[in-house]
Formats: C-alpha cells, sequence, structure tokens
C-alpha cells in the first residue's frame, strides 16, 4: 500500500496560531506535537533500536529539548551542534559525530566534551580520528546509489565494502575502537526495498571483521524515511517490515546493536513556511503561465526546490474560494532575491487561483525540515526565516516562542517576526 497527500491542510494547531496571531512573513511554525508523534512512530516500529535524531534537518532549541527529554540520541554535523546538545542538557554518550568530514581540531574539541563516538569513510579520516580522540568508537560509513531517493546522498560520502573492510581492520592497530558501520539510502527514500543492498553490504563487513578477529557490534541504518510530500509513498510500516526482513536475511541470530539517524521524517511534517505574494506578472501578453513572486524563496529556506527535487504541497490564502468555483491556472514560483537561481518551480507547474495577488499568502506545508537550516544570512538582505515553535495544543496568547527577533525585516517586503 501506498501513502499520498491528497487534501493539502495544515495541523489545526498551526491554523490557530496563524488565523489568530498572523505572524509576519516569511515565517517557519512548527507543531511539536506532531514532532513527538513521529518520533514515538519510529521507536514502536524498530523497537530497541536507538534513535540518533539528526540534529541538521532542524535544530531549534524548542525541538531539540523535546527529543532529548524523550530519550533520542543525536548525530551531529559540527561543534555548534554538539554546544547545542551539550546545552540542553543531553548527556555526551548521547551524541554520534555522523559528519565524515571533519577539521582535527574539532575532533579533539568534541572529545574533550566527551563525544566519543566518530563516523570516518576514508584513511585520512581515521588518522585524524587517531590522532585526535585516542581510543574512540569509530565507525565507517560505506557507499549506496541514492537510487529510489528524491535527494540521493551518494558519491559525496562512504566507500566501498573492500576499502572498510581494509580502514575498520586497520582501526584496531593505531588505538581506535572499530565499532561497526553506517550508510545512508538517500534522504526521501520512496523505495523500502533500498535498505536490503546497504543491510547486505554491511553484513559482508561485519563477517570480515569477525574473522579478522575484530568483531563489530553497531550497525547504523542511517535515515532516509520520507515526509508528506507531493507523490506517493509507502507507510513507515512498510520501512519497518523491509528492515526487519533484511537484518533476518543478512545478520540472521548475529544481530547488531542498530541505530536510525532519522531528520526529515521527524520534522517535516510538523512545519509549515508561510509566505507572502510580493508581485504577480506575465513576461508576454500571450503567455498562459503567470509568475508569482514570493517573500522568501531558494536562499530564504527552499534550497531543496533545486533542480525542484523536493515538491511540497501548496495551499493559499484564497483556496476557500474553491467552492465557490475559483478558477486555477498554472503558475512559475520565485524567489524575491535578484538571482536568477531564484526559481522555485518552473517545469512542475503548480495550479493556483487565478486571483491571487499581492499581499495574498503562500504557505508550503511538510517544511519543518532543511528550511531554516538553509538560509543564507542575509543575502540581499533578507534575513534567516523567523521560527515559532508550538507545543501540543498550546497557542500563546502572544505568539510562540521565536528566535532571531533581532533579524526582523524593515525594509524588504516582509512582514515583523514578532506578531
Amino acid at each position: 500500500m501506498r501513502e499520498s497527500k491528497t487534501v493539502a491542510a495544515v495541523s489545526p494547531t498551526i491554523a490557530r496560531f496563524l488565523a489568530d496571531v498572523r505572524p509576519g512573513t516569511p515565517c517557519l511554525v512548527m507543531d511539536l506535537g506532531i514532532v513527538e508523534d513521529r518520533y514515538r512512530s519510529l521507536t514502536g516500529g524498530l523497537p530497541g533500536t536507538t534513535v540518533n535524531y539528526a540534529l541538521k534537518a532542524n535544530s531549534e532549541v524548542e525541538v531539540v529539548e523535546l527529543l532529548a527529554d524523550l530519550g533520542a540520541s543525536f548525530d551531529v554535523a559540527s561543534p555548534a551542534e554538539i554546544d547545542l546538545c551539550l546545552k540542553v542538557g543531553v548527556e555526551p554518550d548521547r551524541i554520534s559525530y555522523g559528519n565524515t568530514l571533519k577539521k582535527e581540531g574539532d575532533i579533539a574539541g568534541a572529545f574533550e566534551r566527551g563525544v566519543t563516538t566518530f563516523a570516518f569513510d576514508s584513511e585520512g579520516e581515521l588518522a585524524k580520528l587517531a590522532r585526535a580522540a585516542p581510543g574512540a568508537s569509530v565507525f565507517c560509513r560505506l557507499l549506496t546509489s541514492g537510487a529510489g531517493a528524491d535527494w540521493p546522498l551518494n558519491r559525496k560520502f562512504g566507500c566501498d565494502v573492500a576499502m572498510a573492510i581494509e580502514l575498520l581492520t586497520g582501526a584496531a592497530t593505531l588505538g581506535l575502537d572499530p565499532c561497526g558501520v553506517s550508510f545512508h539510502v538517500g534522504s526521501q527514500q520512496r523505495e523500502p526495498q533500498q535498505w536490503d543492498v546497504a543491510i547486505r553490504d554491511a553484513a559482508i563487513v561485519f563477517g570480515a571483521l569477525r574473522d579478522a578477529g575484530s568483531p563489530l557490534r553497531l550497525l547504523n541504518l542511517g535515515g532516509g524515511f520520507p515526509a508528506d510530500y507531493l507523490g506517493e509513498r509507502p507507510p513507515l510500516a512498510a520501512y519497518t517490515a523491509a528492515i526487519g526482513e533484511s537484518l533476518e536475511r543478512h545478520f540472521g541470530t548475529d544481530q547488531a546493536e542498530t541505530v536510525i539517524e532519522p531528520g526529515r521524517y521527524v520534522v517535516a511534517d510538523a512545519g509549515v513556511l508561510h509566505t507572502e505574494v510580493v508581485l504577480v506578472s506575465r513576461k508576454s501578453s500571450h503567455d498562459d503561465h503567470r509568475w508569482v513572486y514570493l517573500d522568501t524563496g531558494v536562499f530564504g529556506g527552499l534550497a531543496e526546490t533545486l533542480d525542484e527535487a523536493i515538491k511540497y504541497p501548496i495551499i493559499t490564502s484564497r483556496d476557500a474560494d474553491r467552492a465557490a468555483g475559483e478558477a486555477r491556472g498554472p503558475v512559475v514560483l520565485a524567489g524575491p532575491t535578484c538571482d536568477s537561481i531564484d526559481v522555485l518551480y518552473e517545469h512542475h507547474r503548480y495550479e493556483l487561483p487565478l486571483s491571487l495577488a499581492p499581499g495574498d499568502t503562500v504557505t508550503f506545508l511538510s517544511a519543518g525540515a532543511y528550511t531554516k537550516a538553509y538560509c543564507t544570512d542575509g543575502f540581499n538582505g533578507f534575513f534567516p526565516l523567523p521560527a515559532y515553535c508550538l507545543p501540543p495544543n498550546d497557542i500563546p496568547s502572544n505568539g510562540a516562542r521565536t528566535r532571531n527577533d533581532e533579524n526582523r525585516h524593515t525594509s524588504s517586503g516582509s512582514g515583523s517576526a514578532t506578531p
């Protein structure tokens, strides 16, 4: 069975906030109740598997605090993310430094702070770990094809099976603890069977290290669980079942400690990116496609629209008129900056109301992941998105907690970050 979004709607919590508070645009609004639900779905679907939330997807303090309270561990990519985790009270043994590209000084700093688990995928990185984090537990990332993913993560990260065996075998001689392997089948992965090839490769590495007298114990299954964007996707149960079957097939009774590193699945559907129409225009009097320019774009949180890889469900403030026969037509969606790359969708034509005009709102659903995290800081004078994090069933009377109030837009055409 496959699922698809057929009726686009925001959560009741976010809908009430937008109606009552009317925050300035653009802004990101998060429903923390959905974050909690998604985390519990993963722990229930993969019992006994540790959840290392991928902090890069959304690092709002309220999100991190909630997940920490729920018992999550964290996958981090930088010293700043480590500092954030420690600041909210996450113990160092719940932090995994999963970036395979680290400065030696950053490795040493993390190790001094108590972080002892690190990823690598090359001889050079392994040497840095041996020098800067002696005795640390290290796991090697394997290459994957990225097939089936809307946002592939192949080529840049990982090494092949033969190299992984060689590197892990040598890790112990460098004074490190070779603990396991990891992989990532690609973000927004729509094919549950993609885990099978990666788990098979991991089992080969496990077998070789066991035969060499250095048995591994950790199998990091990565992320890839999809959010509710446009297009069909299987339900979570299909992924957890496929993973369970692959583990049984390739590892049998010799099961490893399993870890997952979800980011998008946990936070994407919990957030909306609320924007305002700046201009509606045509390129000629005969052009049947309108250009709709918004007050944010590729540089303001919608970087994953590059190559139209991620296609968000979209609603507008004019959608209520559909019942009255409001006509719709194709549009090209673009952002506000003076850069020609700032075009969101040109080939995948969204159909929006013909009456859409400046001042109307356009809301991107399932936008809680990789939006504010991708914002530039001041390009063209447009500052990063304010983020409002709403506790479950709790709408603050004067607006939700938000940060970046110092980055209010005063002359760029967007509203204030503070209601």
